[in-house]
């Protein structure tokens, strides 16, 4: 929470940026996200897919809800993905256009001091950074990389577009 209320002062123009550890808490927030998510829509879809099975037990009202919510479940999960994901991975200053370290598993020693200069500093201390930035991919690799996040980046707005489409064409 000391993250959160730190990095919002800093928004504010009321103290200075905070420094990160190893996950900053919107990369927390985002990897949890996935898992309600996949809770709310598995759980709903089954109800839907098998509701012969879960009209024995729930009222006809809740199989009404559980549409509602697994179709609002979706609209958020894209929603979230475009709105919070999107923009703290590809539209951040210094991860524009896309952070490769997803592909590639390394970050340079300028990349990890800047974005987790809390981490770096605790390792250097403990003499254990040169085991985690391990060595420089290779060219092919990167030019790989890049080359498959621009293609994911553009598949997703796609699909927002198209999804966005959907929701208000109706």
């Amino acid at each position: 929470m000391k993250d959160i209320f730190a990095h919002f002062r800093w928004f504010l123009g009321l103290g200075p940026k905070p420094a990160f550890e190893r996950y900053a808490y919107w990369e927390k927030f985002d990897y949890w996200a996935v898992f309600w998510g996949m809770m709310v829509i598995g759980f709903s879809g089954y109800a839907m897919w098998f509701a012969p099975f879960f009209a024995h037990f729930l009222p006809g009202w809740a199989l009404n809800a559980v549409l509602v919510i697994h179709s609002e479940e979706g609209l958020l999960a894209i929603l979230f993905i475009f709105s919070i994901h999107f923009v703290n991975t590809h539209l951040r200053p210094g991860s524009f256009p896309m952070d490769i370290v997803i592909f590639t598993g390394v970050e340079s020693e300028e990349e990890f001091k800047t974005k987790r200069a809390v981490e770096y500093e605790r390792l250097a201390g403990q003499g254990k950074l040169e085991a985690r930035l391990g060595s420089k991919p290779a060219t092919w690799l990167v030019n790989f990389s890049r080359g498959v996040g621009a293609i994911a980046i553009a598949i997703g707005l796609i699909l927002l577009v198209l999804t966005l489409t959907a929701y208000f064409g109706e």
